[in-house]
């Protein structure tokens, strides 16, 4: 039970600063838009990472800085074209919400960029692999389950409690302003995280010379 505990206190102070996934799923929330299926995406992929770096794949990636840096300079681009994407939405509100795609589409779009968000982000291996995984390899063995169940737990609270509570927001925070204040702070953190992904890139490549 301490391990779990240690799991899901751990699993907490990873996943609650606002991040690509956080935004995207806020979003998803406020428009009452998909924003379960976007937490459930993100809660397999935790599963997925977290389990793998508890049980071995942090050392692969910690012995593959190429891959590293592979991830971090696709994930600094994305972030780019999210923030740019986000930025539109906020110069053209009417123009963006007088014609949706069919909900196909909108399906299909909000998975790409879940994909992308998840996938392409280096601070998700950083988070899963390597501190959840270097942590998660000191436990003794046999309880390593309990830990890694209980950052799992983590995961699984917070993105369907997030989505839940944006979609029951979503009257109040879908208004003009608010809708504006949270566009541009979604934006501006993105920029922020992109710029930081950049500076981390450049610094790993000095240290490979």
């Amino acid at each position: 039970m301490l391990f779990y505990l240690q799991g899901i206190t751990l699993g907490l102070a990873l996943i609650l600063p606002l991040g690509p996934q956080n935004t995207l799923i806020l979003n998803q929330g406020i428009l009452r838009r998909y924003a379960l299926m976007a937490a459930s995406f993100c809660i397999l992929s935790d599963v997925l990472l977290i389990c793998a770096g508890i049980f071995g794949g942090s050392t692969i990636l910690q012995q593959s800085p190429l891959a590293l840096q592979c991830i971090t300079w696709a994930g600094c681009a994305f972030l780019l074209w999210y923030a740019a994407g986000t930025l539109r939405q906020v110069w053209r509100p009417v123009a963006e919400s007088a014609g949706q795609p069919p909900l196909a589409q909108q399906r299909v779009k909000i998975l790409l960029t879940l994909i992308a968000v998840t996938w392409l982000n280096p601070h998700v291996y950083l988070d899963t692999f390597v501190v959840l995984g270097s942590l998660g390899s000191q436990v003794p063995a046999p309880s390593r389950i309990w830990f890694a169940l209980g950052a799992v737990t983590a995961s699984v609270v917070w993105f369907y409690a997030l989505a839940l509570l944006a979609s029951g927001l979503s009257p109040l925070l879908k208004r003009g302003r608010p809708r504006l204040v949270i566009n541009l702070l979604v934006a501006g953190m993105m920029f922020y995280l992109a710029l930081r992904l950049a500076a981390e890139g450049l610094l790993m490549l000095r240290a490979d010379r």
